[in-house]
């Protein structure tokens, strides 16, 4: 119920971004350079002068875009993929299963990073960049639920009264199989978010002037001493949100996957 309570209340203000921004996020202010926080200024100014609780705002809302996109584009081909090789196993698994592990061989950051050095720099590659990095995570969580599930006498059952194979995986193993995807699923959107706030700070996820969490943190490296609202605000927003994600995880294991499948 914490991560709940803590996703909504950032979905919400991401959402309703331009009703609580007090400022233009993107409005270069020169009397503002490095300004301290006060009552116009809550969050402070950056190094342009540009308020950084609207920043804030406006940031939050690619980082959740990302975040969440990228774990359901990864889950919408993990989930189908999974399924069939824990169910029919022998050379369908292998086919399916040796290329998902070839995946798994890369670091998360770097593979990321080379995609977008194919296709370029922008929030909607780095979405794609991620949910290639978590295809293997999900595909291997799904397919070994379904290779228990499809074990079961009710799968059985439902084969020896004539039901066919996709009735079969679509009516009882995927239903029965994936609430380790959910579990994990959730706990790896908030890891997106600090994937897609770091290549934000490399400047290979959202480019400027759109505001990004990790953004302001480079903008606010070279300044730290002078003005640490600028990493201050982005940075603990960040740790909240991976927080609530992570806590919404835990209770979706608990309440899900009471045989720690996804551990």
């Amino acid at each position: 119920m914490a991560g709940i309570l803590i996703l909504a209340l950032l979905v919400l203000l991401a959402i309703f971004a331009p009703v609580f921004a007090p400022h233009d996020p993107e409005a270069v202010n020169a009397a503002r350079v490095l300004g301290a926080p006060n009552a116009s200024y809550p969050f402070g100014s950056d190094v342009l002068g540009r308020d950084v609780l609207s920043r804030v705002l406006y940031g939050l809302r690619v980082s959740l875009l990302v975040s969440i996109l990228s774990v359901l584009m990864s889950a919408l081909f993990a989930v189908p993929l999974g399924a069939l090789a824990g169910y029919f196993g022998g050379w369908v698994d292998t086919v399916i299963s040796r290329p998902l592990d070839m995946l798994l061989v890369f670091p998360a950051l770097l593979l990321a990073v080379s995609l977008i050095a194919i296709i370029g720099p922008g929030s909607a590659v780095a979405t794609l960049a991620i949910a290639v990095i978590y295809l293997p995570i999900l595909g291997r969580v799904m397919r070994g639920s379904s290779l228990s599930v499809a074990r079961l006498g009710y799968v059985e059952g439902a084969g020896s009264r004539g039901s066919g194979h996709l009735k079969t995986l679509v009516g009882h193993v995927i239903p029965n199989s994936i609430s380790p995807v959910l579990v994990q699923g959730s706990i790896l959107a908030g890891f997106a978010l600090q994937i897609e706030a770091a290549l934000s700070f490399l400047g290979l996820g959202t480019q400027p002037p759109t505001p990004s969490l990790g953004g302001m943190l480079a903008d606010g490296r070279d300044v730290l001493v002078q003005a640490p609202w600028i990493e201050i605000f982005p940075g603990a927003t960040i740790a909240l949100a991976v927080l609530g994600f992570i806590l919404i995880g835990d209770g979706l294991r608990a309440k899900l996957d009471p045989s720690g499948v996804t551990r």
